[in-house]
């Protein structure tokens, strides 16, 4: 565990976050995804600290050291992007850099289409700039079926109580069961099968993740008993709530800097339609840095090409910079 990362929380939009900080100087906010926490970005720290950037990792809303309201349209993506633009201005209103994965992504996206003047840059992995959010449900049935994973999540309860059964073996079984391994595919639960069922244990860890690495994500999860995972999966219960919302900001650009880095191998690809990744790109982030391919990579990036990551986002704030 890297000492220097100081570890706070904070009140904003309504919620108490926990902060993990290590560094000085212009503020880098990394935002996590699903089933993630700060602890995804752990080999970030250091080196963009080391580059002379301030940066912060929060737990966000309903996540592992954060609390986590229970009502589900708590968790719209409004609420989300109130939460990064609150947590800016707590930490000197300075405008800061934006890095999402996953779940993290969106909300940088959407935090710097709408908000601008606090955003001077914004860094997605995995996800990329969509026009009015993560897509619809009825989409999804229509093109993966009804055992998607994000149906598969809709109802309350279910999905929650499999994942909590054991916290360690859930976070295991997600990290390692969506990793390379042929061509990209969507994660679809067969009918009459389990989420768990479609990701069986690993018999041995990746190179990435380390039994140490399971234990912390494991802790910070379990703080929240029977509802480890709920937090994060009422995101996955605001997505249709997300497109009504988000609809009078359809096709709206991205108007700052903007990096693209997602690996080759990484299941949201097969989300994607061929040729439609190169035109969000082109049309909603007109000041695209890079887009960064990177070869025999899933979908946890930043946790299994740090080097890669950590290397394309310093060339990316020295570009600002």
């Amino acid at each position: 565990m890297n000492e220097a990362i100081k570890h706070s929380h904070v009140e904003v939009n309504g919620v108490r976050l926990h902060l993990a900080e290590q560094g000085e100087g212009p503020l880098v906010l990394l935002l996590h995804g699903f089933p993630e926490s700060w602890y995804s970005w752990r080999h970030q720290f250091g080196p963009l600290a080391e580059a002379g950037y301030r940066v912060v990792a929060p737990d966000q809303r309903g996540y592992a050291r954060s609390s986590q309201p229970e009502d589900v349209d708590a968790y719209s993506v409004l609420h989300l992007i109130g939460d990064v633009t609150a947590l800016i201005r707590e930490l000197g209103g300075e405008p800061a850099v934006l890095v999402g994965h996953d779940w993290g992504a969106p909300v940088a996206w959407g935090t710097a289409a709408l908000r601008p003047d606090l955003v001077r840059g914004v860094a997605g992995l995995s996800v990329p700039p969509l026009p009015a959010g993560p897509g619809t449900l009825q989409a999804a049935r229509e093109n993966f079926g009804e055992g998607f994973y994000q149906i598969y999540f809709q109802e309350p309860g279910r999905a929650d109580a499999e994942l909590a059964a054991d916290v360690r073996s859930s976070l295991r079984r997600v990290l390692c069961g969506l990793q390379p391994g042929g061509e990209p595919r969507p994660w679809v639960v067969p009918e009459g099968r389990t989420l768990l069922d479609t990701i069986p244990e690993p018999e041995r860890l990746p190179a990435w993740l380390t039994d140490a690495d399971l234990d912390a994500f494991a802790a910070d999860y379990a703080l929240h008993g029977e509802r480890a995972f709920t937090g994060g999966l009422n995101w996955y219960r605001n997505i249709d709530r997300n497109n009504e919302l988000m609809a009078p900001f359809t096709g709206l650009r991205i108007d700052v800097p903007a990096l693209y880095v997602a690996g080759e191998q990484d299941l949201v690809n097969a989300m994607i339609p061929p040729g439609v990744l190169d035109y969000l790109l082109k049309e909603l982030t007109p000041r695209l840095h890079r887009h960064v391919r990177l070869p025999d990579t899933g979908h946890w990036t930043q946790q299994e090409r740090p080097a890669e990551v950590t290397g394309a986002l310093l060339d990316f704030l020295r570009s600002l910079d």
